[in-house]
């Protein structure tokens, strides 16, 4: 039985990697600009940035990404009340599908958000020194990664490039899309493919779940939370909530919260806006010093440590 393939075309390749960073900025940080002759994005993870390019201006809020193109003269200055994380990664590609980029910003959904944290998360393992330095322009591989790190973080971004072209180059044939997609039988997921099916809906049940439980634990960051009460105010046993939380963030939900109080003390502090103090008591804490030795335990630094090394990176030129 002879066989004949079919070669696979790249509508889009990405060549080379310039930066790629995942900043805290302090609330008053400005990056007065630059321009390059390669692909640039920035996704803003939380708070609000304003950004520039070339004569337009925008304000970018949380889950939106911009795409500055080659040639174009952009620049960044926080200063929206909430000091900002954001995700910068400039490129150099290749294909037509790129063209379309040029001047958009668009929302990113659930399933490209996770495809920029794993970049972010390879870029952790593949690139020796911190993401967090806005200034860096040489990248240096660590020889001690993980096989294939690079590649992973190439074929990442290409697929979240390419499902946000997908998406929104799409809109205009959306209707019929969605026809041909209901059109499905739900009888195709019996049989041998019922397995994959019944793990899929299991997967969305623990996903909206998750996020439940997270919204919930986010509007009582000041308050005592305990196991007992997450339970009963959403309506889950122990053992399920325990087994979720360890599936979703391989840490008890205890410790999932105190990290989540932290990463808000940490955002506190960018914003300048409070003291420690203040912070402590916004956040429930029973003393300064509690406060003190929790956020140390978590980030390795005390608050005024974390304040200093943040703005230092912010100021540096």
């Amino acid at each position: 039985m002879a066989y004949q393939g079919i070669a696979l075309k790249d509508e889009l390749h990405i060549e080379e990697l310039f930066s790629l960073h995942y900043f805290e900025y302090m609330n008053s940080f400005f990056f007065p600009g630059e321009s390059h002759d390669f692909w640039e994005f920035v996704c803003v993870d939380k708070g609000e940035v304003t950004i520039g390019a070339d004569e337009k201006t925008h304000v970018l809020k949380r889950g939106q990404i911009a795409f500055h193109k080659p040639g174009e003269f952009h620049w960044v200055k926080a200063g929206g009340g909430i000091a900002p994380n954001l995700v910068v990664v400039s490129f150099s590609c290749t294909g037509s599908l790129m063209d379309f980029f040029q001047d958009r910003i668009l929302q990113i959904d659930e399933a490209e958000r996770r495809l920029l944290a794993k970049v972010v998360m390879e870029a952790g393992y593949f690139l020796e020194g911190r993401l967090d330095n806005p200034y860096q322009t040489t990248l240096l591989a660590n020889p001690s990664a993980p096989p294939a790190s690079g590649q992973l973080i190439r074929l990442y971004l290409e697929q979240l490039i390419l499902s946000l072209y997908r998406r929104f180059h799409a809109e205009s044939d959306g209707a019929e899309r969605s026809t041909l997609e209901s059109g499905i039988p739900l009888s195709a997921g019996s049989g041998r493919h019922g397995g994959a099916l019944e793990k899929t809906i299991k997967e969305n049940v623990d996903a909206e779940l998750f996020a439940q439980i997270t919204a919930y634990l986010e509007r009582n960051l000041s308050a005592h939370v305990t196991i007992e009460k997450i339970c009963r105010e959403n309506l889950v046993g122990r053992s399920r909530l325990q087994k979720l939380f360890q599936e979703q963030t391989h840490m008890g939900i205890i410790e999932y919260f105190s990290k989540m109080k932290i990463d808000a003390a940490r955002q506190m502090i960018r914003s300048e806006q409070m003291n420690f103090t203040q912070i402590s008591e916004k956040l429930g804490y029973s003393s300064i010093h509690y406060f003190s030795r929790q956020f140390k335990k978590v980030t390795g630094m005390t608050p005024s440590e974390y304040a200093s090394s943040i703005r230092a990176m912010a100021e540096k030129r």
